[in-house]
């Protein structure tokens, strides 16, 4: 691989739209700073991009100079310091414009999820979003995007009916399925590897509203209530969404009482049929264990944060995931030895297993790279890093999680939730074989010089 050298120099101001910042200018911390603050970027320079002018002229001046790249819309999937080159900034770009005869959205590069429902919401229509709505659409949606309602209706790239990108070079090009079948393959669950995404339009779905919330109980029935979930998933529609969790909440007024300061055993579902078949098969769930808070309610699809109820503020933060092929019992004997009650210095805020399954195992409409189809549960682990040092610890524990999980696992993770990787082989880890090197044949296709080498990327082949 051949990596042109990096000569930064200063971004001619005569070129750009938006506010052009260095080291040490007003506003340029700001500019950087992500929602995950565990990743402090110090870039060469930031952009603050408004439209997709700024973003053509902004790597066109790159791909002259040799300038290393890196895209940050809300900064929630920030497990990188970028520490020299370029830094896009997209957040000034929200725009978001639905079409509901057609049911489809099309946004920005800086769009939230929550612009996208609230803008869908007077139409009777919901997008595929995750567990929070401050996460920005596009960069969840090119790691695939693991939705609420996945198990109803799919990925959130499932949904994509064209990207608007640009590519290093600084050429704006319209992907799609019929016009660019290879970057429409690569930009659906390869992440930002070859471009830079300035819009991107997607189907919505006829969903106004849905019974979702969790059920609370204390960790000490963590078993019993694991136990009653996971042999519920085996048996329910693919119309209920659900995962099984462990928080150890930290004692601060932004969590409400009881929850706060404890250690609580919760199920949280999302279904979109009846409610009161839903309720009906709720009830093994609740009978399981005792119940302390239940959050389950019908609600609007544009209040569906009230389901996982995910912190709204920034916070330094670390996550990781592992795809798991099955939960036997002996798998979930196992996750609870590791991070269970039993287990009383650990250092995790939150362990989780989602149900997959149901839509997320069945094929794309067209082909891309995805490779998580084959799993039936993911387990994911954040810990919330209050001083660098909390990071050892952490890892620590993480590793002898997934190391003791690795015979159930299919030995892959989904991009968005893979965390930090230590070196490249670690990042192959999102794909299947196959697909990573498609990834790098690409990569060396649109992007050989490397420039976008930051964030969850690949080197060209």
């Amino acid at each position: 691989m051949t990596t042109t050298p990096h000569r930064p120099g200063r971004l001619a101001l005569s070129e750009i739209r938006g506010p052009v910042l260095h080291p040490g200018d007003d506003g340029y911390a700001e500019e950087v700073t992500g929602f995950n603050l565990a990743a402090l970027h110090t870039p060469d320079v930031a952009v603050g991009a408004t439209g997709a002018e700024d973003i053509v002229a902004a790597l066109r001046w790159a791909s002259a100079t040799g300038t290393p790249v890196a895209v940050q819309a809300t900064g929630h999937g920030a497990n990188f310091p970028i520490e020299q080159g370029l830094l896009i900034s997209t957040k000034r770009m929200t725009d978001v414009r639905v079409d509901p005869e057609a049911r489809t959205a099309t946004v920005a590069a800086g769009a939230k999820w929550r612009h996208v429902l609230q803008a869908a919401a007077p139409h009777g229509l919901a997008a595929l979003c995750g567990s929070s709505t401050d996460a920005g659409a596009v960069g969840y949606t090119l790691g695939g995007g693991l939705p609420v309602l996945g198990r109803t209706f799919g990925y959130a790239a499932d949904m994509v009916r064209s990207f608007d990108l640009v590519t290093p070079d600084g050429t704006l090009r319209e992907v799609t399925a019929e016009a660019e079948p290879e970057l429409f393959w690569a930009l659906r669950g390869g992440k930002g590897n070859i471009g830079v995404v300035t819009s991107m339009t997607f189907d919505l779905l006829p969903v106004a509203s849905l019974l979702g919330g969790g059920i609370y109980c204390p960790g000490e029935h963590a078993a019993a209530l694991l136990d009653a979930w996971a042999d519920w998933t085996e048996l329910v529609p693919e119309e209920m969404c659900s995962s099984y969790t462990l928080l150890r909440l930290p004692p601060i007024p932004e969590i409400p009482e009881p929850l706060r300061g404890g250690f609580w055993a919760r199920v949280a579902v999302a279904w979109t049929g009846e409610p009161a078949e839903g309720e009906r098969l709720l009830e093994p769930i609740r009978a399981a264990a005792p119940v302390v808070v239940d959050t389950v309610e019908e609600m609007p699809f544009a209040a569906v944060d009230r389901i996982y109820m995910e912190p709204q503020d920034p916070l330094p933060a670390t996550e990781a995931c592992v795809l798991l092929r099955e939960l036997p019992t002996e798998a979930r004997a196992t996750l609870l030895a590791q991070v269970g009650p039993g287990v009383a210095d650990c250092p995790l805020l939150m362990v989780e297993l989602r149900h997959m399954g149901g839509a997320l195992s069945r094929p794309a409409a067209a082909d891309d790279a995805i490779c998580a189809r084959d799993a039936g549960y993911l387990l994911e682990t954040v810990a919330v890093l209050p001083v660098p040092e909390a990071a050892a610890a952490v890892q620590e524990t993480v590793t002898s999680l997934q190391s003791a999980m690795a015979p159930y696992a299919t030995g892959h993770t989904m991009v968005n939730l893979h965390g930090t990787p230590h070196d490249e082989p670690d990042r192959a880890r999102a794909w299947t074989a196959e697909v990573y090197d498609r990834l790098r044949h690409d990569k060396a296709t649109y992007d050989p010089d490397n420039l976008l080498r930051y964030g969850h990327t690949v080197a060209p082949e």
